[in-house]
């Protein structure tokens, strides 16, 4: 998420007329249409309703699926600027695609050259930000989020399968394969800004999703050569994918394991609509002084002259070049470019924003984190599996081997034996986080995970069960991926993880706690959102700094429903 001035509003030929103010107007009434009609079909009730929920859910893919024809998909409430789609240096441009020129008054061209891998091409080098192209339907997350996210995709690519939309799902995993190909990585989402950096590596989990579902390609002998095709040239673009993990940037010194980390600078444009949250980092270190949190402030002046300038483009950011840097300032102090260098591996990480990397996360990338490193984990079991099923024994073994070498680095580094838990290492510092977070429970849905650990985590679930489900923390910081709060993806990935090894009661009851809590939001409001607060068990939301609002919609709070509601139907064995 990143470019060099994102409150410019840059002219482009064609769309001079079309201002940001009545883009975002439109994208306002877009959403709002959309809800509205899901709200007219789904009237509140007082109580919870856990058939109007999923009634709901059902008639919500059609609002939150975007497409190269759909005007709305250009939208981006995140940042300033015209609307522009950018399409592949090496894609011609279609007509139908051209002609989005004068039917959404925006522009579309080509990308100024070839992209490789993530970092080729910085979004500072480009006139404005805009809408990376994609050639399927996809479905956005909700509200401000308004493009195709990575990790987001997964439980997303999971409810459409629950609800039966294979061919949506499909067309998303083909959206990331052409995004591996021609920007060079999964990214965060198909925005110009997010050209630096990924998400969470969960693609191979999704092709997995696509292939063994029967319904994804015909039935018939020509069905399963197309699809034993598309697996073959699944795992030929998820080889470049995993290469992202491996370049030095993303290694964790030297402990076999992997990093968060994003190849742009400064701070990250899209909190141009969110504009105070620099000034409320900067705030709240200032004025809850830590040794940790000094780490982050460098001295620096609101309107720094030329010479100021130029000293805080080595320590701080650019304050020439991003607005955004500008105007992150506090009682005569900046943020170091440690700090935003961290602030943006915390992104990469989908966890923004906690204080499990220290304040604010501004650590992130001094750690090797379990999830990450689980997520690795399984793409690498995943390769090994898909290259058997496509008859390269040679091939497999290398991924087993990979994936050995992870599992021993895992052990060493990120299991704790005396406390029992999986932690985050330091490996700048060469010690565990004592940090208890929901992510120790990631190499249960990775494997990763020997019996007797998954059986010293599972004691320890009163750590994060609250009533509503499971929290992120146990740390009440009044950041959104902290306590009190509990989010879909977490809880899905901890319930399906409990239950891999047995502990179908433990997973059947959070399954139905965070059920609860949904259809107790959706009764209040007649809407989804995308995080709750588990300790009340309703969608209650307030969030200090970073991204206050508890947004509507929502991908995978309505995927991971469906899934924890076949979960909680399930017969639980009692002895």
């Amino acid at each position: 998420m990143r470019k060099a001035s994102p409150g410019i509003n840059l002219s482009i030929s064609g769309i001079q007329n079309l201002t940001m103010n009545r883009l975002q107007k439109l994208f306002i009434a877009f959403i709002a249409a959309g809800f509205a009609a899901l709200s007219a079909q789904t009237p509140l009730s007082n109580a919870p309703d856990p058939a109007a929920t999923i009634n709901y859910i059902h008639a919500s893919w059609d609002s939150l699926t975007r497409s190269v024809n759909d005007c709305g998909a250009f939208a981006d409430p995140k940042v300033l600027g015209t609307p522009v789609m950018y399409l592949p240096a090496e894609v011609p441009i279609p007509a139908a695609v051209k002609a989005l020129e004068e039917k959404c008054h925006a522009g579309v061209m080509n990308l100024p050259r070839r992209i490789e891998k993530l970092g080729d091409l910085m979004p500072q080098e480009l006139a404005t930000e805009g809408l990376l192209y994609l050639p399927n339907p996809y479905v956005v997350p909700g509200g401000r989020f308004n493009e195709m996210y990575g990790w987001d995709s997964f439980f997303i690519l999971l409810g459409l399968e629950a609800d039966h939309h294979e061919a949506l799902a499909k067309g998303i995993v083909d959206n990331f394969l052409f995004e591996v190909e021609h920007y060079g990585g999964v990214l965060n989402a198909n925005r110009t800004y997010y050209l630096t950096r990924s998400q969470p590596p969960f693609l191979t989990s999704m092709i997995r999703a696509v292939y063994e579902d029967k319904e994804s390609f015909a039935l018939t002998p020509q069905g399963r050569i197309e699809a034993n095709e598309w697996l073959a040239h699944a795992y030929e673009v998820a080889k470049k994918d995993y290469s992202t993990w491996t370049r030095p940037e993303h290694k964790a010194g030297g402990t076999g394991l992997a990093r968060y980390y994003d190849y742009g600078s400064g701070p990250v444009p899209e909190m141009a609509d969110a504009n105070t949250y620099y000034q409320d980092v900067i705030k709240a270190l200032v004025e809850h002084s830590t040794p940790p949190g000094n780490a982050f402030l460098v001295k620096g002046s609101e309107h720094p002259d030329a010479a100021e300038a130029a000293r805080l483009k080595l320590t701080s950011c650019d304050v020439k070049a991003s607005v955004v840097c500008m105007r992150a300032w506090f009682g005569g102090y900046r943020l170091t470019k440690d700090f935003y260098e961290g602030d943006r591996a915390m992104r990469e990480s989908g966890f923004d924003t906690s204080d499990r990397f220290g304040p604010f996360s501004g650590a992130t990338h001094h750690y090797a984190p379990v999830c990450l490193n689980s997520l690795l984990y399984r793409y690498e079991r995943d390769m090994a599996h898909i290259a058997h099923l496509l008859g390269n024994a040679r091939e497999a073994a290398h991924w087993d081997l990979l994936a050995n070498r992870r599992y021993a680095a895992i052990q060493r580094y990120l299991w704790r034996p005396k406390e029992g838990v999986f932690a985050d290492y330091d490996f700048v510092r060469a010690r565990a986080s004592d940090y208890a977070y929901i992510s120790s429970l990631y190499p249960l849905w990775a494997g990763a995970a020997t019996r007797e650990e998954a059986n010293q985590m599972e004691a320890r679930l009163s750590v994060f069960e609250r009533p509503g489900g499971l929290s992120m923390s146990n740390t009440d910081t009044g950041l959104q991926w902290d306590e009190p709060f509990g989010w879909a993806p977490t809880n899905w990935l901890a319930v399906a993880g409990l239950e891999a090894f047995g502990f179908r009661a433990d997973a059947a009851r959070i399954a139905k706690h965070f059920d609860e809590t949904v259809d107790a939001g959706f009764a209040a409001d007649g809407t989804i959102r995308e995080k709750y607060n588990v300790v009340a068990g309703n969608a209650q939301v307030k969030v200090n700094a970073g991204y206050t609002q508890n947004v509507i919609g929502f991908g995978w709070t309505n995927a991971v429903y469906l899934k924890f509601n076949e979960i909680a139907a399930e017969p639980v064995a009692t002895n």
